[in-house]
């Protein structure tokens, strides 16, 4: 199969994945480019041991949390460069700024909690469970991700809520 046939098979499919934990159509284009950019210098990397999908899902997965990593350095950036100074601009713009900065503490508590959760489950859960749940994969395509057998991936994914549901109950 060469790149342009590769590309057209699963773009889509990749697309959907990144959109899936994005959430942001825009991001997932510019997220699924990239994933097919860094396909196409290190197809020689390939080895086949799963399938192109799985590899190509796992290129993106790693390229959206690095974006997500220089998103949130950058956003750590801008608020230490206005640390809620309303002189330096005008009121009308103090408040807007004021209600932009509660929604963005409001998302990234919302945001943080969720990952607390997620951190504190064991590997392969956490894995699996943003595989499966973030990533849309397949329990097959799980299972051939950790070399083990789709059932695998079924039990492994189930105990996972179980545990989620029960760090929810703990918070």
């Amino acid at each position: 199969m060469d790149f342009e046939e590769m590309y057209r098979i699963y773009f889509r499919d990749v697309y959907l994945f990144i959109l899936a934990m994005s959430s942001d159509p825009h991001i997932a284009e510019e997220i699924t480019q990239e994933t097919f950019y860094k396909a196409l210098k290190n197809i020689g990397s390939f080895e086949g041991t799963c399938s192109v999908k799985t590899w190509l899902c796992q290129i993106g997965k790693n390229t959206y949390l690095t974006y997500l990593k220089k998103q949130r350095r950058f956003a750590r950036e801008d608020i230490e460069a206005y640390p809620g100074r309303p002189d330096a601009c005008t009121s009308d713009e103090a408040s807007e700024g004021q209600a932009s900065a509660e929604s963005i503490y409001l998302k990234k508590n919302e945001a943080l909690s969720i990952y607390k959760i997620l951190h504190h489950l064991d590997e392969p859960y956490k894995e699996v469970f943003t595989l499966r749940t973030l990533g849309d994969l397949s329990f097959k395509e799980i299972g051939e991700i950790f070399g083990r057998k789709e059932g695998w991936a079924r039990v492994t994914h189930h105990r996972a809520k179980l545990k989620i549901q029960e760090l929810i109950k703990e918070v």
